[in-house]
């Protein structure tokens, strides 16, 4: 298959899942607000978000028992974790991750997800520019 329909599909699912778990559940599927019902000690196992973060970090695993992306790490593990930290930090600060302001939010046609996004994106932009371009270094 080719990466557009690949992409279509993927795409396709997301939004089944999401609109799924939000007609299921009553709760918008943002990955920081399902990781923050999890910090719950009462409720780790028999919560929904446990069930869906599963499904999150299984699927590739099963994905590539069928096709074999091929993926190639150019950053170095320090990196990756600085970008983590600062993606963490980024969620905390805008009340939200991507997953919760870019899927659910924009499809609800919140304002405020929608500057979210576009501030993640913009951020996002600049920081690849910045590093790449003006500090000349690939991480």
């Amino acid at each position: 298959m080719t990466s557009i329909i690949l992409a279509l599909i993927g795409g396709a699912l997301i939004g089944f899942a999401v609109v799924g778990y939000l007609y299921v559940h009553g709760r918008i599927a943002g990955v920081s607000g399902l990781i923050a019902q999890l910090l719950k000690p009462k409720t780790f196992f028999s919560s929904s978000a446990f069930w869906f973060l599963l499904g999150l970090i299984l699927t590739p695993f099963i994905y590539q028992i069928f096709v074999q992306p091929e993926i190639i790490m150019t950053s170095s593990p320090l990196a990756l974790i600085i970008a983590g930290l600062l993606v963490g930090f980024g969620t905390r600060l805008g009340s939200g991750c991507t997953s919760g302001h870019g899927i659910c939010g924009m499809s609800r046609l919140s304002i405020r997800s929608v500057i979210a996004t576009m501030t993640f994106m913009f951020a996002g932009f600049i920081t690849v520019y910045v590093i790449r371009h003006l500090a000349g270094a690939v991480l």
